[in-house]
């Protein structure tokens, strides 16, 4: 079978029933932003040297195409209830809090936000957790249009907590030195010639 089928051509794409939606359809764009989390989960995979996190990765890679076929069949009117098809469990959900739970207690006690960035694999944990946010971002408004179960809902926020806890831990694993973030105040927010003066938390 050919990679192109020549029948998306004018924005339309099919689901597995035959249904023919726009390309900019609201599910479309959630199974989109969730490929896309995936993919980037990939190349995270490429810059972390810790055996143990890379099966991390990789099994949430294998989760999330459990999680947008499970979506699919949601939202795929001819599925009945007796079909059979992959789900998100309470058992990912509990898997995933394991694992927080897990790296959270080698960390050292965070007192305030911090700059996203550090290691290689720090910084693209750092912006996974972000595609897996805007994925829950897309994940609520579906939900107020079709069915999204509860604990897809639950394992896609869990999920970018993990990805951040990771990033902490990669970072404190090669004793690089956490950021934090420089505020910066104007004396007389009303005029542009306000005197500029920043303050470091340090």
């Amino acid at each position: 079978m050919g990679i192109y089928t020549k029948t998306g051509d004018k924005g339309e794409t099919s689901f597995i029933n035959g249904e023919r939606v726009r390309k900019n359809d609201l599910r479309i764009e959630v199974y989109g932003t969730l490929d896309e989390l995936n993919s980037l989960l990939g190349v995270t995979m490429h810059f972390v040297e810790e055996t143990y996190l890379k099966e991390i990765l990789s099994s949430i890679q294998n989760d999330l195409f459990t999680l947008t076929a499970s979506l699919a069949a949601l939202h795929n009117h001819s599925t009945n209830s007796s079909t059979k098809y992959p789900k998100i469990a309470p058992k990912h959900i509990k898997e995933m809090e394991t694992r927080i739970d897990e790296f959270e207690g080698k960390l050292s006690e965070q007192k305030c936000f911090l700059l996203p960035g550090g290691t290689q694999a720090a910084s693209f944990l750092h912006l996974s957790r972000t595609v897996a946010r805007r994925s829950e971002r897309l994940l609520v408004s579906l939900s107020e249009v079709y069915p999204v179960s509860g604990d897809i809902m639950k394992y896609i926020n869990r999920l970018s907590d993990l990805l951040y806890v990771l990033a902490r831990y990669s970072n404190e694993k090669l004793q690089v030195k956490e950021q934090q973030p420089i505020y910066k105040y104007f004396e007389d927010a009303e005029t542009e010639e306000g005197k500029e003066v920043t303050t470091d938390s340090n």
